[in-house]
């Protein structure tokens, strides 16, 4: 079924197949014995995961008071929301009555109207950081110790700077998706590395420099697509003293001697690298990048041990689910957010160990709720309103034939209703819009203004010290320009002691902007047709057809690597 996407900046054709029909049959809920059908989608699946992540706010933190106790607290709010926040540690207690604020549908107004009212009266918590130790500045991420500014990262202790799914790692600092890594910096989608910096689709590599799709290796700087190799300078194989010789020339130990290294191994890298087309690990039946032990996956992107999915991103152990974005453990997830541990969901937003709730937010371990705002083991529930189990399933059905009525059933929350600004959100990260735009389309824009830090001294970056053993403890006290966007940042003392074990230079960029030039070097979730570069036969990717890497078909990747 071909299909136009209804939002008229876009207008693109999508297909609606087969298999997506049966997948939403599959998916379609069940209550008080009625199976409630769900619609074909309106909108192209970019345009549907660009809506999910409108409702996500990752790395904008503010100070808000908390709207019960007074006291200053770290959000991801800022002052100026309409929404009430509460101290996460206040919301998770037991010390207020959660079905305060429930109320009754109105069948003469619009569902989504209603739950966005009954969204600003019920708390919610100011940042979700559960089970942390000395992690204030971390969000969506679980069981850390000691870190500082780690989004959607967990199982990790002494980390700065870690974002996007990156999970049991320690001593690491300024890095994208990373797992199982120890002292490493600058580093994107590596896995089990130690000791290095600027990886690039490493795995299983140790005091590695500058390398893109290295396994197995130690001691290599500006390398590419090597295997168990050590000592190796831009793929040349050296004897130990040689290496050891050459590398005291190579090794950055300036902020401008990293970036003259890091802009010479990338021109290095297009140049002679092969790229796969996609990056799939035993998989079977799947289409997509970044995907591995998955089977049965379409137009899927960063999945692993998932099956029959689509149009999913950042999941793990996923089943029978269709446009869920980083969930990890679930099952029958039909327009999701972050939604871990839950079954049986329909457009819910952040709410973790639930069973067939739908159309909810923040709701944690509740089952059989409807229209729910920040709720704790609770069930059948309605606009936050307690119910028997009988009136619950006789009026959940009138809702949705209502909603029916009204185009919204089968719908995720509109981009109108989230409280953020388009630009707080990670929405800006994979669809960039100018503020302009943004506007044009109805959608919400933050003034931002950086807060000058009260400081001793404001220094330019490029008037740093050079080299991290001259730059003094008194830098804790410095407001640091940012080279390129002219922002002020601070240095934390964690974020210093790390520089120095590690013997990296102070950077000269805002964080922010560092975090931008990693999310960068990912390509697009979005898949064209191009010719391997080495048999010509046509292949699918994510390098789009005018990018001058070398793209081969796996077989061709694994005949060059191996």
């Amino acid at each position: 079924m071909q299909r136009t996407c209804r939002n008229p900046w876009c207008k693109q054709p999508f297909e609606v197949t087969g298999e997506d029909l049966a997948l939403l049959e599959e998916l379609s809920p069940v209550i008080g014995g009625r199976k409630h059908a769900l619609p074909s989608p309106t909108l192209c699946p970019d345009c549907r995961e660009q809506r999910r992540l409108l409702y996500r706010n990752e790395r904008k933190f503010y100070r808000r008071a908390c709207d019960r106790t007074g006291k200053e607290v770290i959000s991801i709010y800022s002052p100026d929301k309409p929404c009430t926040v509460y101290d996460q540690m206040v919301w998770w207690s037991d010390d207020w009555d959660q079905l305060a604020t429930g109320r009754n549908f109105d069948f003469r107004r619009p569902f989504f109207t209603q739950f966005y009212e009954l969204s600003l009266k019920a708390p919610r918590p100011c940042i979700m950081n559960m089970g942390s130790e000395n992690s204030v500045y971390t969000h969506h991420s679980p069981y850390n110790k000691n870190c500082y500014m780690c989004i959607s990262t967990g199982y990790c202790e002494d980390c700065i700077y870690l974002t996007n799914f990156s999970i049991h790692n320690k001593d690491c600092i300024d890095c994208l998706t990373i797992q199982k890594c120890e002292l490493c910096s600058e580093c994107v989608e590596a896995r089990q590395c130690v000791s290095s910096t600027h990886l690039h689709e490493c795995r299983t590599c140790t005091n590695c420099h500058f390398c893109f799709d290295c396994q197995g290796c130690s001691n290599c700087f500006g390398c590419w697509n090597l295997r168990h190799k050590q000592y190796c300078i831009a793929n040349e194989q050296l004897t130990k003293e040689q290496y050891q010789n050459r590398l005291k020339d190579l090794l950055p130990a300036t902020w401008e001697e990293s970036e003259k290294r890091e802009k010479e191994f990338r021109a290095s890298v297009q140049e002679h690298a092969i790229h796969r087309n996609v990056v799939t690990e035993q998989c079977e039946n799947i289409t997509g990048d970044h995907i591995s032990q998955c089977k049965d996956i379409r137009d899927s992107y960063y999945m692993f041990q998932s099956q029959e999915c689509a149009y999913c991103y950042d999941c793990g152990d996923l089943k029978s689910s269709m446009d869920a974005l980083e969930p990890y453990h679930g099952e029958l997830q039909y327009e999701t957010h972050a939604c871990n541990l839950g079954y049986g969901l329909c457009s819910v937003s952040k709410s973790y160990e639930c069973k067939n709730v739908h159309y909810s937010e923040y709701c944690f371990s509740c089952s059989d709720c409807f229209g729910c705002f920040g709720l704790r083991a609770k069930k059948h529930c309605i606009f936050n309103k307690q119910y028997t189990k009988e009136e619950y399933e006789g009026l959940v059905p009138q809702i949705i034939d209502h909603m029916r009525k009204t185009g919204e059933w089968g719908e995720f929350f509109p981009a109108t209703s989230t409280v953020f600004g388009y630009n707080e959100t990670a929405a800006q990260d994979y669809y960039l819009l100018a503020k302009e735009e943004a506007l044009k389309r109805g959608w919400r824009w933050k003034h931002v203004e950086d807060d000058i830090p009260k400081v001793s001294r404001t220094i330019p970056a490029s008037q740093l010290p050079a080299h991290i053993e001259n730059v003094p403890d008194d830098i804790l006290h410095w407001a640091i320009t940012c080279e390129a966007t002219s922002r002020p940042f601070k240095l934390v003392k964690p974020e210093l002691e790390l520089y120095r074990k590690m013997q990296l230079p102070v950077p000269h960029l805002h964080p922010d902007e560092r975090h931008r030039r990693r999310m960068a070097l990912r390509n697009p979730r979005h898949l064209w047709k191009r010719q391997c570069a080495k048999c010509r036969k046509e292949i699918q990717t994510t390098y789009g057809p005018d990018r001058p890497e070398k793209v081969s078909c796996e077989e061709c990747y694994l005949k060059e690597v191996y």
